[in-house]
């Protein structure tokens, strides 16, 4: 069964703020090739009446609907998402129905049980927005929607469960979906430093929700996945970690998938990958006062500041091992690109690299910086990088690490360039995850030919050992290292040893990995994942039949 209208909801429609924006957006042009489905995305109006540069209103887009439908408590506007394809979206301002949330927690506490009463931070916010999506959805339904069409709803992440749940009290004839992409007790126990896999079997999701203050996160995620038609998630190691913790079997996984469209070919590649190396080498020479030689291999990092869910701490110890290796036989610089509470860029480094030299005999104060940090001495990463003696020393250390702490919007003051144009530059990539359902970053990398190294705890790294049928090897273009609670160390120096080889190897070795790094991105294309959904919408439908 196919939907004839398809309404997915997330906090990150037309609001980019990590995976989920990527998930959506790069998902939305194949979705649209498929043939009777009017897919619209929904998404919260944070923008109001400031330009938003992701969505352009169409004021003629349901005119009359968005008229009837926009009262004192709720307004909403119509248009379009300026990603590939231009979806139709309908941005609700929810904010009316805030001062009514007692009464909505307490409709929600007695309809499913939703515990609201331990709810902090954004907790409210999202409560409300899927409340008000809700009364959306079934407003443009009755409106705009003929009674006998397939209808599907996609909620994404705990922020849009509350639209869920009341579709299902309130417009019962819609199939639905849950996709978590993590669950939030599974993440604050990896965020809390607790050991999430040699214990897993042993987890109560209540009791750690309990334990970690997230108990009305929890609840409304384990009420929606046991409510919808569809529950679904990112990966297999995600889907293990639902049935422990949120007590549901996922019904379908929808892995993360891409559009390439955003990858350069042929000589507009070469271009682009080696102007972003010499931009990299150039801002490394500048800050540390060192020549650099023109083969050093550039090393990357990036995704959010997460230290050991994202295995930034495992990078950096990674890092610090190299540089007394003496099997390494090149100089590597190797960059994190991870926004933080950054200022502006540093006024010494602009200077020398504004000023037409292509080499300097002194290093900048604190020569790993390129960006001002508000909170230098609380910073994670620059902690680490002093406690690590990670210096930059000039002629003493082989390799330099570098910390990007801002986004690369082309404005940066530094690199001036976007994320993927710098991205291009690098000639390995190393993602040693501790917590990561999928992992956009490294499939981003293999889309730019990087050789990539990632872990057994990411379900990219999962995803692409299934893909190989064995554990991934640096041959292969990815090298999937074995992660667990108990092996930092061990792992960090396997990154450390595969990093020593990978600069040992020939360039015809070198570009044998580059090539098997794309044709395995390949794999993950949209148009090879979307079967998927589409059987999850099957699923939903054939759920809602009945109700009908």
């Amino acid at each position: 069964m196919r939907p004839d209208f398809l309404f997915e909801i997330s906090w990150e429609v037309c609001n980019k703020v990590g995976g989920i924006y990527t998930v959506v957006s790069t998902k939305a042009r194949t979705l649209s090739q498929v043939e009777g489905l009017n897919a619209i995305y929904i998404g919260p109006d944070l923008w109001k009446e400031k330009q938003n540069p992701l969505f352009t209103e169409d004021k003629r887009l349901w005119n009359g609907w968005r008229k009837a439908v926009s009262d004192e408590k709720m307004t909403v506007r119509c248009g379009y998402w300026e990603i590939p394809g231009r979806p139709k979206v309908i941005l609700v301002d929810y904010t009316g129905y805030m001062d009514d949330k007692d009464a909505i927690y307490t409709e929600m506490w007695n309809d499913y049980g939703v515990d609201s009463l331990h709810g902090y931070g954004d907790y409210d916010d999202s409560m409300i927005f899927g409340y008000a999506v809700g009364k959306v959805i079934e407003s443009f339904c009755n409106a705009n929607v003929k009674k006998d069409s397939n209808i599907v709803v996609q909620a994404h992440e705990w922020q849009s469960g509350g639209a869920a749940l009341y579709l299902k009290k309130h417009l019962p004839a819609v199939g639905t979906i849950f996709t978590t992409h993590a669950t939030s007790t599974g993440r604050s126990i990896a965020s809390n430093g607790k050991p999430l896999y040699d214990y897993f079997e042993g987890y109560n999701g209540d009791q750690m929700a309990a334990e970690l203050n997230v108990q009305s996160k929890q609840s409304v995620e384990k009420t929606t996945a046991h409510n919808v038609d569809c529950f679904t998630t990112v990966s297999e190691i995600t889907a293990r970690e639902c049935k422990q913790l949120i007590e549901r079997e996922c019904d379908v996984i929808l892995e993360n998938g891409f559009e390439k469209d955003f990858v350069p070919v042929g000589k507009e590649f070469t271009a682009k990958r080696n102007a972003a190396r010499k931009v990299r080498l150039r801002v490394a020479a500048a800050l540390t006062g060192d020549t650099i030689s023109d083969d050093a291999i550039i090393i990357g990092i990036g995704g959010r500041m997460e230290m050991r869910n994202k295995g930034i701490d495992m990078f950096l110890e990674s890092m610090a091992r190299l540089n007394a290796c003496n099997e390494l036989s090149r100089d590597v610089v190797a960059f994190i690109d991870v926004p933080a509470w950054s200022g502006d860029a540093r006024e010494d480094l602009i200077k020398r690299l504004s000023s037409g030299k292509e080499s300097w005999d002194t290093p900048l104060p604190n020569p790993y910086l390129t960006h001002n940090l508000n909170n230098f001495y609380d910073d994670a990463i620059a902690c680490s990088i002093r406690n690590l003696q990670i210096d930059n020393r000039s002629g003493k250390n082989r390799v330099k690490v570098i910390y990007v702490p801002c986004y690369l919007k082309g404005n940066d003051g530094v690199f001036n360039m976007d994320y993927y144009d710098v991205l291009i530059g690098n000639d390995l990539s190393v993602y040693p995850s501790y917590y990561e359902p999928w992992g956009y970053t490294p499939l981003e990398s293999a889309a730019f030919h990087i050789p990539t190294i990632t872990t057994n705890l990411a379900g990219f790294g999962l995803w692409v050992n299934s893909e190989l049928g064995h554990e991934g090897k640096l041959v292969d273009g990815v090298e999937v290292i074995n992660r667990t609670d108990s092996n930092y160390f061990d792992a960090a120096e396997v990154i450390t040893k595969t990093i020593c080889i990978f600069a040992s190897l020939s360039e015809k070795e070198v570009l044998d990995c580059r090539k098997k790094v794309a044709k395995l991105a390949e794999k993950a294309l949209w148009k090879h994942f979307i079967s998927k959904y589409l059987k999850a919408y099957d699923f939903a439908l054939t759920a809602a039949a009945g109700r009908k």
